[in-house]
């Protein structure tokens, strides 16, 4: 299984995409286990207390997990993965201060 990561979860990881020993039949928490196995330096910035942090984004084929089946999901071949920390934005940039 593949997981994608973003902003500096990739780059804690050292890329975007990342294989992990999950297949189809096993919940989306153990493909997690075994990205955090794989990338324990990602560990501190993805859980809180043993569970994966609220600000912490979880997609299983583009939806948050904490909608559909929660970490318990059981995975499916061609699930497509994906983690990520919040996005900010917002009117700064170049020009913003006047």
């Amino acid at each position: 299984m593949e997981w994608k990561l973003f902003a500096d979860l990739a780059e804690i990881a050292g890329g975007r995409e990342i294989d992990v020993a999950a297949e189809p039949g096993d919940t989306v928490d153990d493909a997690l286990d075994a990205l955090l196995a794989a990338h324990p330096d990602l560990r501190d910035r993805v859980l809180e207390d043993g569970e994966v942090a609220d600000h912490i984004n979880v997609l299983r084929n583009g939806k948050n997990v904490r909608q559909g089946g929660g970490m318990d999901a059981t995975l499916e071949a061609g699930d497509e993965l994906a983690l990520f920390p919040p996005v900010s934005g917002g009117a700064g940039g170049a020009g913003a201060e006047r």
